[in-house]
């Protein structure tokens, strides 16, 4: 790989009522340039990552970014979108300018603001990253769609409550640490596994601490080459990326399998020539907790059917063999669509830049993983990221 990640910023996710698209988009190019000490005048190309679907009324928002900086005018800018993998399909296009000599430096921009949506339009916008011929008119939206893969895992694998309370209580107690999160509260594992009146089922056996948070929020890199990175303060590395991208309609696969989330693992290690055990800590798509359980089978950290060893024995916590979602992950950082992927990556490149926020920081990690994924395991794309040698 030839790009580096040479600066980054992250707004908190939540919800704003006093921002919008564009002021988050500001805010996050000017504090990325700024903490790489590059001009606007000196990026060669912008990359926006925004899902909207119907959550802003401003579409065409790639030149939002040029509002900025007067002097990112006239620059190449491009808005890419592919569900909730939104974020990682710019980062990735980002450096693919880079690997093919068109740009050497890339502001890569990630946004969404979802919270002014009302909730009945919040889960029409988000089944549009299903199927609508076969998906359409799942009852509870997207929420529905993960609650009939929850349902069927259940069927096959036998009841994984107390494994998806686990997932959620660890996300939670990982993002107390992680000012940017939207819920930095330790919820625990009894409050996560009970039914209340503040934890009601929303979808199958998927409860409200089973989903991740609609948010508001805005993340962005600065990539550059890595030849470029050798004269800059900071620079974190991709070792390898992958994409893969499998069928729509979940008729047309066996949902419980996971099968692009495996094959995107497989080309990312096999490219950058490790093992998923030499990893220090994987940042994975946990829109709901089912999706991390399977997770854990699709990139090979326990055979399939038994995801739930993993955080039963604890191998995903912070101090196991495979840490899983230091950040908090979706379940408490927050969920706003087209900057997930790209907030993954800066929480990446802070752990292995060791400025990750304390008590989230990891000791010393030299290798971390990275999933999204657009829609049901559809869009999936992994990057593997090392330290600056």
């Amino acid at each position: 790989m030839t790009a580096s990640i040479v600066g980054w910023a992250h707004t908190p996710f939540g919800k704003f009522d006093t921002e919008t698209v564009e002021s988050l988009v500001v805010r996050v190019a000017n504090e990325a340039l700024a903490d790489a000490g590059i001009a606007a005048a000196d990026v060669d190309e912008i990359v926006l990552g925004h899902f909207n679907a119907g959550f802003s009324p401003q579409d065409f928002t790639a030149s939002l970014v040029l509002q900025a900086d007067p002097n990112l005018r006239f620059k190449p800018a491009t808005r890419v979108e592919n569900a909730c993998a939104t974020g990682s399909a710019a980062v990735h296009q980002g450096i693919r300018a880079i690997d093919c000599g068109a740009a050497k430096i890339v502001l890569v921009v990630g946004v969404e603001q979802m919270t002014r949506t009302p909730s009945a339009e919040i889960g029409r916008n988000l089944l549009k990253a299903s199927y609508l011929p076969e998906d359409g008119d799942t009852v509870g939206g997207f929420a529905g769609v993960f609650g009939g893969i929850a349902q069927a895992y259940f069927q096959k694998y036998g009841d994984q409550s107390d494994a998806l309370a686990m997932i959620a209580a660890k996300n939670h107690k990982n993002g107390v640490a992680n000012p940017f999160a939207q819920m930095r509260k330790d919820f625990g594992f009894e409050f996560c596994r009970s039914e209340s009146e503040k934890n009601p089922y929303v979808a199958g056996p998927l409860k409200r601490t089973d989903c991740s948070l609609v948010s508001d929020g805005a993340a962005a890199l600065v990539l550059t080459d890595s030849e470029t990175a050798k004269t800059m303060g900071k620079a974190v590395n991709f070792r390898a990326t992958a994409h893969a991208q499998d069928f729509l309609p979940m008729s047309k696969r066996d949902i419980l399998q996971f099968e692009g989330c495996t094959v995107a693992w497989q080309r990312a290690l096999q490219k950058a020539g490790v093992a998923l055990s030499d990893l220090s800590f994987v940042e994975t798509h946990d829109c709901f907790t089912v999706a991390e359980l399977i997770e854990y089978e699709a990139m090979g950290l326990t055979p399939r059917g038994q995801g739930a060893r993993a955080i039963l024995e604890g191998w995903t916590q912070k101090d196991g063999k495979l840490p899983v979602n230091p950040s908090g992950g979706l379940k408490a950082k927050g969920h706003p669509i087209g900057a997930t992927g790209v907030s993954m990556h800066v929480m990446t490149a802070m752990q292995l830049a060791g400025q990750a926020p304390e008590g989230m920081q990891l000791k010393n990690p030299q290798l971390g993983g990275i999933f999204n994924m657009g829609g049901a395991a559809v869009a999936n794309y992994v990057s593997v990221l090392e330290p600056a040698k």
